[in-house]
């Protein structure tokens, strides 16, 4: 069995923001971080390209690949495939909620059968070397009790799964939006502590509605591990925070550091086809909260946000950056 990476950091799957190219940008701000990649489905990996869908950098790792289905088989091919692809983990998806997943039978809606899960999760491990993991949710609908939480995990650990990412928040199926699914369902951390209590052999890990360093630091008194999403896509350059304070790592490169190897990226994604709209897009939030974060969004926006934007458009990104970190360095 291959080690397991750790979980102690994580940035969590999501679509459209942790592809390649937004992964190798959160790479270049943060060594220690686990990432994932976007959910990808089984039946792509079995049917569509797998090198358009599964090629990385070798600079992204460590790298946990998501994927989402209910086949045993195509399941266990999807993680085999993975495993051939160099990641470091296969995660299962267990807790989207969207219309499409459950239509197509992944994500939330699989709470409701764990003898299915469980079957794909063992054919999962008996094809892979790699850790298998799952992200899931405390609840779906009006099944929200504990005791049902606890059989679910209970009979997913049978399978050896030993890592668990709960979301402290119930799915609503068919009723919410993706986007209200990530706000309208309360937070209930407490029932993920009580998961750790009572699976102290476990590796539980913890998701959803935390946004900062000192929330991460009371989490991890209680759980292994802390998943953030959308706090570091919208601010990116949080890990440099998670960095120092939780990896103890001073050794953090500055927002001009960053953007001048990831030009370098760009050059050589450009000369590939690449365009650049898709990787500068995963910039946008570099100075939230920063003076100097209006006109980066504007430069972003009226620059390289087009599908035709041109490289030769980066050129002066860099004198914005400038900029900026010398007004940063005043005020400091």
């Amino acid at each position: 069995m291959t080690l397991p990476v750790s979980h102690r950091f994580c940035v969590a799957p999501m679509m459209d923001c942790t592809d390649r190219h937004g992964r190798f940008f959160l790479r270049l701000i943060s060594k220690n971080v686990l990432l994932y990649t976007e959910m990808i489905v089984s039946e792509a990996i079995s049917r569509g390209d797998k090198k358009k869908l599964l090629s990385f950098n070798l600079n992204e790792k460590p790298l946990a690949l998501q994927i989402g289905g209910s086949s045993p088989k195509l399941l266990a091919e999807a993680a085999k495939t993975g495993e051939d692809f160099g990641y470091d983990e296969i995660n299962l998806n267990l807790g989207c909620p969207s219309k499409k997943v459950e239509k197509n039978k992944f994500g939330a809606c699989l709470m409701k059968e764990p003898n299915l899960v469980a079957d794909c999760l063992s054919k999962m491990q008996s094809v892979s070397k790699l850790p298998i993991t799952i992200k899931t949710r405390i609840g779906y609908d009006n099944v929200e009790d504990y005791e049902n939480l606890h059989k679910f995990i209970e009979t997913l650990k049978k399978t050896g799964v030993k890592t668990f990412i709960i979301h402290a928040r119930k799915a609503i199926l068919g009723k919410f939006t993706p986007k209200q699914n990530l706000n309208i369902p309360p937070l209930k951390y407490n029932v993920v502590y009580k998961l750790k209590e009572n699976f102290p052999n476990d590796e539980i890990i913890i998701n959803g509605g935390i946004t900062s360093t000192h929330q991460i630091k009371d989490h991890l008194k209680k759980v292994d591990g802390v998943m953030l999403g959308r706090s570091v896509y919208h601010s990116p350059y949080l890990l440099s925070d998670i960095e120092k304070e939780i990896f103890d790592n001073d050794d953090v490169s500055s927002r001009q550091d960053v953007i001048e190897r990831l030009v370098s990226y760009v050059k050589e994604e450009t000369k590939k086809g690449t365009r650049l709209n898709q990787i500068m897009r995963h910039t946008v939030g570099l100075y939230h909260g920063q003076i100097g974060s209006k006109k980066w969004k504007k430069y972003l926006s009226d620059n390289m946000m087009a599908r035709d934007s041109d490289f030769q458009k980066v050129k002066y990104i860099m004198t914005i950056v400038q900029n900026n970190e010398k007004i940063m360095q005043t005020i400091a």
